[in-house]
């Protein structure tokens, strides 16, 4: 779908975007006083009490430079959405926030857990462990090193801050392409609360509340938050009778407010999260299979009348062990009928648990103020599953203990600020450590199917024939005589093609179909992550209306990585024997063969698994020291108006690679034995920013215009290829590689080291508008234009290392993710009715994004065109808010798209695209994990 048509069917969808957070249905100015600490944070230096300031309908105050300052002052692009803005969208978590945000993307996959957050199209792919966000979340101040801490409820919050762009100063090593700020509402001297309770289609359920007061007055307060949801799931299993993607969460967060004088105060923060979930269901997306019309012709491809092999020799399974027929590929294949079938007594359900505290301090000491928060935090979520996501046991995680991921995490923050040279200098200082340990444990093991399938998978690469597949029979090959084949058997029939071969290849696939119910007994991955800088963030009025900010950040990371592995598939290192012992004329000269010997070896090692790797280990360490930081010239003509210009530099860690990664060539037993620990890790991403922008702020109108561009050297491209994950750090030669980026070799396309330049580049421009017609309506309409793309002649490393093959699109190409255009909108109207003090609430959003693909790869079958969502709610409300009775609808038109598409493991080989420029057979199936569809319900709410 083209973004023309987008636009002509999307109502209020013009030229501009919202300011993200209208203070809506408040009165025409509202007063904030600038010395009083906001959700924690300290006063700005030198502000005087009583001090007031003015804000328009559409504006706010903000901490994005860790100073209390109104969003229409804050020299950087930031979208700010206050608690009434997400409340009226429906939003509970920083996903359904890019509701009101069209620079942001959040995405979950293989768990809600794991969630993968982009700003301007830049931003960390998949829920590999090993790889920290590019856009760092923090929550009341504490850094959270993985976005998916994010997509738990957060319960009521006062406000949450995008930062777009590098935010190397203040916001630390891994806020490459930006961050979020979430402030959670801090209790209060008054005693309130609130109340609510929803239900919704789905058998939806969720009660939440609060409860705030003094202990001692003006000195001690408190506030207890908590929230119950569940819900049934999107996605019917029709084959055990259950449904996934199910909610079955709890909350709670308690604090304490130490305000003992107006100079010194302690916040104290204890949260715990809950979930035992079934998530994430996946639907195949396209089962076809791609043929090559014309060998040695690029560029054509033929879709095979035939059907798909794999397909096929899937139903085949499913018939003998009894399934219902489609229970896996459902008539029509239509991915959003939400109809799944998954393996039989395999456990889906995994429990979340994700809890910690904080300490903040706030202190003016006269000159300066002195914040301090200190935090600690533990997460643990379980990683069972069905992974190749149909009813045949191919390969699954148990839930026996051995799957999980766990964070210990450590964090310290000291910042000192204040003003100088008569207070034209506002100045900060600080530093920061943190200590992370990571567990990964994995027991990643083939299905009882998995040797059914992958010996029908060999017969069916040499002979497509139906009739020469037996699943029942040893290497699926049947030993009676067939009147189709003439009088012989299936085992004849494709010995009589191999030729001499067949006394290797034969007894190979023999041994690949005894593959079943083993493979990774016990994994352990171990990552220690220290982290400590140092910065300064300092604020220089050169004129009354001209300032000038400069900030400086070194960052030293140090990783310990160990790891052991338990495995015992025997088969894996017979094969490789078996095949390392054949003919080499047979099997080495002709082509076909020596690629068949290869499939054979690898769908037994598959997923590093061998026995060889029994009792293993891996060991290493790196330190790494980084200078980032930002300079902003800024000029305020008049209080409505400000422009600048910026130059920031970002950073992101470097690490291991610990989800699956790929320790080895699985066919030459020499590389198993002798594991190199190089192949897991990857270097840190960089980024150079550049941004100029303009500001207008007044009560009944706002508009920023933010024009940008930032190039990332080494970024960090986390890739499934359908058996391992890959990570490269993508970078560009500075010379021509002559398409040696797009062939099909691993070995061609290297550069010298000192010609690697930035592989990506991030530029477009932001338009953000704000109307306040009158006190009790507000529009917001937005618009991000970002141009996203991998720049040419790429290299999988900064030493230049060729880019590995199945990346041959992503030269010149549009990154994934990252929709060239996104406009939202949204109106409030919360008219009176009588005198009696009621209203009603009359509220729709609306988020408009382009065609974009979701794979990192960028395969055609990973295409999501472009799409609309809109979300709506409508109510009464009494006096004062002290009840309120609201409809809503989430996604109201029920509009189907796809979060992200992705190989489905094991599963065949090949895209349309590697058809087309390579030649060959495509039979690669591909799954999806989808958007919400439509939700609807009530909410009753009452505040005290």
């Amino acid at each position: 779908m083209r973004l023309t048509n987008i636009l002509l069917s999307t109502a209020a969808a013009t030229t501009a975007v919202m300011i993200a957070a209208p203070a809506m249905a408040q009165d025409q100015t509202s007063p904030v006083t600038t010395n009083a600490a906001v959700d924690g944070q300290a006063p700005t230096a030198g502000a005087q009490a009583g001090d007031t300031q003015e804000l328009g309908a559409g504006d706010i105050v903000v901490t994005a430079t860790r100073r209390s300052e109104r969003l229409a002052d804050v020299p950087i692009s930031i979208n700010a959405v206050n608690q009434e803005a997400l409340q009226n969208s429906g939003a509970t978590d920083i996903r359904q926030m890019a509701q009101l945000a069209p620079s942001l993307n959040v995405s979950s996959t293989g768990s809600e857990a794991n969630a993968s957050a982009r700003v301007r199209g830049i931003g960390t792919v998949g829920d590999n462990p090993g790889l920290e966000s590019s856009v760092a979340v923090f929550i009341d101040g504490v850094y959270r090193s993985r976005t998916g801490s994010g997509l738990n409820d957060l319960g009521e919050v006062d406000r949450i801050e995008v930062l777009r762009g590098p935010q190397g100063t203040l916001s630390g090593r891994n806020s490459s392409a930006g961050a979020i700020n979430i402030y959670t509402k801090a209790p209060s001297f008054d005693l309130g609360g609130y109340g609510e309770a929803t239900y919704g289609n789905y058998d939806a359920v969720r009660v939440a509340g609060a409860l705030t007061g003094p202990i001692v007055r003006d000195v001690l307060a408190f506030r207890v938050d908590g929230v119950y949801a569940r819900r049934d799931g999107f996605f019917r299993d029709v084959v055990n009778d259950t449904d996934y993607n199910d909610r079955n969460r709890w909350f709670v967060r308690g604090q304490l407010l130490f305000e003992p004088s107006t100079d010194f105060s302690v916040r104290l923060i204890g949260d715990y999260t809950f979930r035992d979930e079934k998530c994430c269901g996946a639907v195949h997306v396209d089962t076809r299979e791609k043929l090559d019309p014309t060998p040695g012709v690029p560029g054509d491809y033929t879709i095979n009348p035939n059907g798909n092999r794999i397909v096929d020799v899937i139903n085949q399974i499913a018939g003998l062990r009894g399934y219902p027929a489609g229970s896996t590929f459902p008539a029509g294949n239509d991915p959003y009928s939400r109809r799944i079938a998954f393996t039989p007594g395999r456990a889906y359900s995994n429990v979340t648990k994700d809890y910690g505290g904080s300490a903040q301090v706030d202190w003016n000491l006269g000159g300066a103020s002195l914040t301090s928060i200190t935090a600690y935090r533990e997460y643990k979520s379980g990683g069972a599953s069905d992974i190749d996501y149909n009813v045949l046991d191919i390969g699954y995680r148990p839930a026996d203990g051995n799957n999980y991921r766990q964070f210990h995490t450590f964090t310290q923050e000291l910042r000192l600020n204040g003003e100088a040279l008569d207070n034209r200098l506002d100045w900060l200082v600080g530093g920061f450590f943190s200590n992370e340990d990571l567990e990964v444990v994995d027991n990643l093991k083939f299905g009882r199917d998995y040797g059914a399938f992958a010996a029908c998978r060999i017969v069916a690469t040499i002979n497509r024939e139906a009739a020469l597949r037996d699943p029942s029979q040893r290497g699926c090959l049947g030993n009676t005589p067939l009147a189709a084949l003439g009088g012989a058997t299936g085992r004849q029939a494709i010995a009589a093609g191999l030729g001499a071969a067949s006394g290797v290849i034969l007894p190979a696939i023999d041994l690949l179909g005894t593959v079943n119910d083993v493979g990774t007994t016990r994994d352990v991955y171990r990552q220690n992550s220290k982290s400590f800088a140092v910065f300064t963030h300092n604020i220089f009025k050169l004129t009354d209306t001209l300032s000038l900010t400069g900030g400086l950040r070194w960052t030293h990371e140090r990783k310990r990585f160990d790891a052991t592995f338990g495995n015992n598939n025997t088969v894996c290192p017979q094969i490789q024997g078996l095949l390392g012992a054949g003919p080499a004329g047979n099997l080495f000269n002709n082509a076909q063969l020596a690629a068949l010997t290869r499939g054979i070896a690898t769908l037994a090692c598959t997923g590093n698994s061998s026995a060889a790797l029994g009792g293993r280990t891996l060991n290493d360490r790196f330190d790494e020291s980084q200078f980032t930081g930002t300079a902003v010239l800024s000029w305020k003509p008049t209080d409505r108006i400000m422009t600048y210009a910026s130059y920031s530099r970002g950073y992101k860690a470097g690490g291991y690679n610990l989800d699956r990664s790929d320790l080895g060539d699985a066919y030459n037993p020499a590389t198993i034995a002798n594991l190199d620990v190089r192949r897991l890790r990857f270097d840190p991403e960089t980024v150079n920013a550049y941004e100029v922008g303009f500001k207008y702020s007044s009560r009944p109108f706002t508009f920023n215009l933010a024009a940008f561009r930032s190039e990332f050297k080494n970024f960090q491209l986390n890739t499934f290829n359908g058996t391992n994950y890959v990570v490269e750090n993508i970078g560009s030669c500075s010379r021509d590689l002559g398409g040696a980026d797009r062939d099909n070799s691993a070995t061609t396309g290297a550069c010298t080291g000192g010609d690697v330049k930035y592989g990506v580049r991030s530029q477009g421009v932001e338009v953000e508008a704000g109307f306040y017609p009158a006190r009790n309506l507000a529009v917001a309409l937005g618009y991000t234009f970002a141009d996203t793309k991998f720049r040419n002649n790429l290299v999988g490393s900064d030493a230049g290392a060729p880019l590995d093959p199945a990346l041959f699109l992503l030269p010149g190409a549009q990154m994934s993710n990252a929709p060239r255009n996104v406009i939202t909108s949204s109106v409030s109207w919360t008219p009176d009715i009588g005198s009696n003090g009621m209203s009603a609430l009359f509220y729709v959003d609306q988020r408009t994004s382009s065609d974009y693909n979701t794979g990192s790869d960028l395969f055609v079958e990973k295409m999501q065109d472009g799409f609309t969502v809109v979300n709506a709610r409508v109510g009464l409300r009494g006096r004062d808010d002290r009840w309120a009775l609201e409809l809503w609808a989430q996604n109201v038109f029920d509009t189907d798209y796809t979060q992200v598409a992705f190989n489905t493991p094991f599963q065949g080989a090949g895209s349309q695209q590697q058809v087309q420029a390579f030649g060959g057979v495509g039979n690669q199936l591909f799954s999806a994990f989808l958007g919400e569809p439509r939700t609807y319900g009530v909410t009753v709410r009452t505040r005290f």
